[in-house]
Parts: structure tokens; C-alpha cells; sequence
């Protein structure tokens, strides 16, 4: 029961995620697109402008021929999302993390696989942050929502497995051809 309602939150966090993702990259092609100049916060922290992008994150990849990047963007997102999707739904039951940090890197995922079949390719971002040294700055490239929920997704998924190392499970540790020990879950024999 356990490992279903955790399946019914991930679906949930699925859904919700894609449908922010993509209300907020709506108003980027209706309001953005055509803005004379990127909205900026006090102290230029965070600027609002609009931006399509034919790579993957930080555009890496937009310089591949046309083929090869929808076979990368597309072919290869959709099988990394599909092995996410069954370490998700197959995989044993884990703490809630888990299952929590996988949604969020789906549904990011999804959402930017979503934007390039139907964009041609290309995937709405509008969002930059940075920090102004007087004359120069420390800035992101431009991003948006799916790409926040991917990397929120495995900043959560590395905490959590650094945070939580798993132990061992006792196994046989062969000495000989008939000898045998055990370790325990420290790994001591």
C-alpha cells in the first residue's frame, strides 16, 4: 500500500509540475516574446526574458545538425525518461525522497520533451539569475520551470544518497571452496 500511494503522489507532482511548466512557458510566448527588454529584479538578481532554445541545459547540443539533435533531444531524452519512469513505477519501494525526486525530474523532463515536438525542436525558457560585481556579473544561462524541477529533482536524489548511504545487505563473502562468513551491515566480518 505503501509504495501505491507513493506511485499517486508522484503522479500528482507529475501533473502539476507539467501543467506549471507549460502555463508559465505559455505567457513567456504571449507576453515575453515580443518584450523590448528582459524584466529585471532590484539588484538584477533574477531577469525575466524570453528565449527558445534548441539544446539541451545551458544549450549544449544546439550546435548539432539538425538530425543528430532531434535524435539526441528527443530519441535519447525519451529513453532516459522511460528508465526513469520504470526505476519510478518498478523499482522497490524506497523512502518517500525517491519517489518524489524521480517526479520532479520527469516531469521535467516531459515537460521539455512536450515543448520540442510541438516547437519544433526548440524549448521556451525565460528565466535568468545572477549576481553584479560592479562592472561585470556571475549569471545563469536562461532556463525555466522543467529545468528547475530537474535539477531540484536531483539535487533532492543525491542529498538523499549521500545523506542515507545504503548499507550493505548481508551476503556470503566465499574464502574457499567450502568456507564461508558473513558480514554484517557494518561490512565487518
Amino acid at each position: 500500500m505503501k509504495k501505491y500511494n507513493h506511485l499517486l503522489l508522484a503522479a500528482a507532482i507529475i501533473v502539476v509540475l507539467i501543467a506549471f511548466d507549460h502555463a508559465t512557458k505559455w505567457v513567456a510566448v504571449h507576453y515575453l516574446r515580443t518584450a523590448p527588454f528582459p524584466w529585471r529584479s532590484p539588484g538584477d538578481l533574477i531577469r525575466i526574458q524570453y528565449a527558445e532554445n534548441t539544446g539541451a541545459f545551458l544549450s549544449l547540443g544546439a550546435n548539432l545538425s539538425p538530425v543528430l539533435r532531434a535524435w539526441v533531444m528527443m530519441g535519447l531524452n525519451s529513453v532516459i525518461l522511460a528508465a526513469v519512469g520504470a526505476w519510478l513505477v518498478f523499482g522497490r519501494s524506497r523512502p518517500l525522497v525517491v519517489p518524489v525526486s524521480l517526479a520532479m525530474i520527469l516531469s521535467g523532463g516531459l515537460g521539455n520533451l512536450i515543448d520540442r515536438i510541438f516547437r519544433d525542436g526548440r524549448v521556451v525558457d525565460f528565466m535568468n539569475v545572477g549576481i553584479n560585481f560592479g562592472e561585470s556579473s556571475l549569471r545563469s544561462g536562461i532556463f525555466n520551470v522543467a529545468d528547475l524541477a530537474i535539477v531540484g529533482g536531483l539535487i533532492l536524489l543525491l542529498y538523499h544518497e549521500f545523506r542515507h548511504p545504503r548499507v550493505l545487505e548481508k551476503e556470503p563473502a566465499v574464502l574457499g571452496p567450502e568456507k564461508k562468513i558473513f558480514r554484517d551491515d557494518a561490512g565487518q566480518d
